[in-house]
């Protein structure tokens, strides 16, 4: 006898929003809820399994017995089957069995469902999301965090390596002790947000969260989706931003997962040539399906909504948006065109960056991690864009590091990788990222990227950071870097923290504190981060002295700095052109001893009223080795007070 009763939480408008590819709160409707029937209280069950020919719930309540729960297929053609099982409640285990047509037994664990477990069952929990939030204040001045005119520096980090347990290192700490020394550091070194890698359920620890299972799932490697969400409570509570990497890209074909869901290819796309991935082994959405569309937005407006997530990182859009990724010629087929751009997945993209800036507006922002010249990437929708706030500034990471892993006396050859950047710089809203996939499988740390010695490894470094958060465009720095970390980055094992005992570790960690401090309080530094006004190239082709010369400029006309990268290890005494009416002061040293550093200290020690360099006037700087220095022009007083003098200690 089937203990299921009828029952439904769907409206015919529903079932045609989700048919149409249109509708955005799935999560409000399929997975498990608790309801009452007749007076009795329980659990709805609804499924999406078109071509199943039985769906039944099995689990620890009845001894995961597919015959005795059986859910009934929608009269309405939409392959959702639901029902209600009475007295079930949170905490109950459980899963899918869907029956074939082939007669195919499969145990799928629950698309929508909202906790998993951590085993090799892998089975659903009945759970919620509900939670009281505390940060009222933040959601509704968030947008003055989250737009483009305001600084955005990232702190990227792997929930399950960040820090662990002291007195066993193999255990993760929970979301909310994590918070507890996370939420501190955040804030005294300066950054504005936070990204976190994928927190929702992932079987593999190796793919550090990017092939996902539960898409709705906060993992449980760390605890509840409460806890989860008081992590964000209290990082929002304490004014920083939280962005959640999410990867609408591909999927695992793990038995319990999406793969062949109702034994047919339902989330997957059929042809290989759009549904493999040959590199990660993994499956890729099929974009053009509606239900598919409705299923994928759905999960970005579930962790913007419910677990007020303030952006989304998206994963792999390169391989989303070309047919052609990583195939070679005869493995792929073009568009109708004829073109390699997979069309499906762009109108997808465009749908989803349209329904969330409708949802959210400013208060939220999209980031495509993109590596390719795809056009119009961060432009408006309904200009033809593809509708992203920013995307990943890709190009300046590789040429960078390319630039500073050269011989000192080589850079000359290379000096315009740095120069490069600013011949495409507006064409997108640029985030500069300096993140995990450059840290690992024998890329080397970043501290073990630059030339040299000790000393000019930790210089080269210091004046990088100068240089990157000193040019246009939003920052993301990954955990370790911050602080010089000189092993690669290991998802087994916490961050060496221990390496903060040593003077050219925490230097560098000051150094990055401050500049944090500079580029947030410093309007001139990102007023305009993303507008032709903001940038101004004094000395750009000074091959033989490897040195560097341009201006920050805010909305004032006042509102100006200098920076000066000098990428050779040695002392230079350097003559810059500048304008009739301006003076300077240098306000900024990377080779400060602050930030153990040689000490040396740059002075403005000449001027003279004689055209140099198309302008009116010239100052000589004496500039230090392997050193990015900044200079705050005096046409305002520069405030002595300013935010890098509150931090010194």
């Amino acid at each position: 006898m089937n203990s299921v009763k009828t029952y439904t939480l769907f409206t015919d408008q529903d079932v045609y929003l989700f048919k149409e590819g249109k509708h955005y709160k799935l999560y409000d409707k399929f997975g498990a809820h608790s309801a009452e029937k007749d007076g009795v209280k329980g659990v709805y069950f609804s499924v999406w399994a078109p071509n199943a020919k039985k769906v039944s719930v099995i689990g620890n309540f009845n001894n995961w017995n597919h015959k005795d729960h059986i859910l009934f297929p929608r009269w309405d053609e939409s392959g959702i089957w639901e029902g209600f099982i009475a007295g079930l409640t949170w905490g109950t285990l459980y899963k899918y069995a869907i029956e074939t047509p082939r007669g195919e037994i499969l145990e799928k664990s629950d698309p929508y469902a909202l906790s998993w477990e951590q085993n090799l069952q892998a089975a659903s929990l009945v759970s919620t999301t509900w939670y009281e939030w505390k940060d009222k204040d933040w959601l509704e001045n968030r947008w003055k965090k989250n737009t483009l005119n305001a600084p955005l520096s990232v702190y990227e980090l792997h929930l399950g390596s960040w820090v662990r347990e002291g007195n066993d290192p193999k255990k993760f700490l929970n979301y909310r002790d994590i918070g507890k020394k996370l939420v501190p550091y955040i804030k005294e070194m300066g950054f504005t947000h936070v990204e976190f890698m994928p927190v929702m359920e992932y079987p593999y620890d190796p793919s550090w969260g990017y092939q996902i299972t539960g898409f709705y799932a906060a993992t449980s490697r760390f605890g509840s989706p409460q806890d989860l969400m008081s992590l964000i409570d209290e990082l929002h509570q304490n004014g920083i931003g939280v962005i959640l990497d999410w990867v609408p890209s591909h999927f695992p074909g793990d038995a319990n997962g999406l793969h062949r869901f109702d034994g047919s290819y339902l989330y997957e796309h059929e042809d290989p040539r759009k549904g493999f991935h040959p590199d990660w082994k993994s499956y890729i959405f099929n974009y053009g399906r509606s239900e598919v569309k409705s299923f994928l937005i759905s999960n970005a407006m579930f962790w913007l909504e419910r677990y007020h997530a303030d952006g989304l990182r998206v994963d792999a859009v390169t391989s989303m948006l070309h047919l052609d990724y990583s195939r070679n010629e005869g493995e792929w087929e073009p568009n109708i065109y004829g073109g390699n751009v997979n069309l499906e997945a762009k109108a997808f993209l465009q749908d989803f960056n349209t329904a969330v800036y409708k949802e959210f507006g400013d208060n939220i922002i999209t980031i495509a991690e993109e590596s390719s010249d795809f056009p119009m990437l961060t432009k408006p929708v309904h200009d033809g864009g593809v509708g992203f706030g920013m995307k990943w500034m890709m190009g300046w990471m590789h040429d960078t590091l390319d630039y500073f892993k050269e011989e000192h006396e080589n850079r000359k050859f290379h000096h315009h990788k740095l120069t490069f950047a600013s011949m495409y710089m507006y064409n997108e809203n640029y985030m500069m990222p300096l993140s995990h996939d450059e840290v690992v499988h024998g890329k080397a740390s970043l501290i073990y990227k630059m030339k040299g010695d000790e000393w000019q490894k930790f210089a080269n470094l210091r004046a990088l950071y100068v240089y990157m958060f000193t040019h246009p465009g939003a920052k993301l720095l990954f955990m370790g870097d911050e602080f010089g970390q000189t092993s690669e980055w290991n998802f087994k094992q916490s961050l060496d923290w221990h390496l903060l005992e040593y003077p050219v570790h925490k230097g560098l960690q000051t150094l990055v504190k401050d500049l944090n401090h500079l580029y947030r309080y410093e309007t001139a530094f990102y007023e305009n981060q993303f507008s032709r006004d903001g940038f101004e190239w004094v000395e750009a082709d000074d091959l033989e002295n490897s040195v560097y010369v341009y201006l920050r400029k805010g909305k004032k006309k006042d509102d100006v700095f200098m920076v000066i990268l000098n990428l050779k290890p040695e002392v230079l005494d350097y003559k810059i052109g500048v304008n009739a009416a301006s003076h300077w002061e240098i306000v900024f040293n990377s080779d400060d001893e602050r930030y153990s550093g040689s000490g040396y200290k740059p002075e403005i020690f000449s001027e003279q009223y004689e055209e140099y360099m198309n302008h009116q006037k010239s100052i000589s700087v004496s500039l230090p080795p392997l050193s990015g220095i900044i200079l705050k022009r005096k046409d305002k007083k520069y405030n002595k007070h300013n935010r890098i003098k509150q931090h010194k200690k």
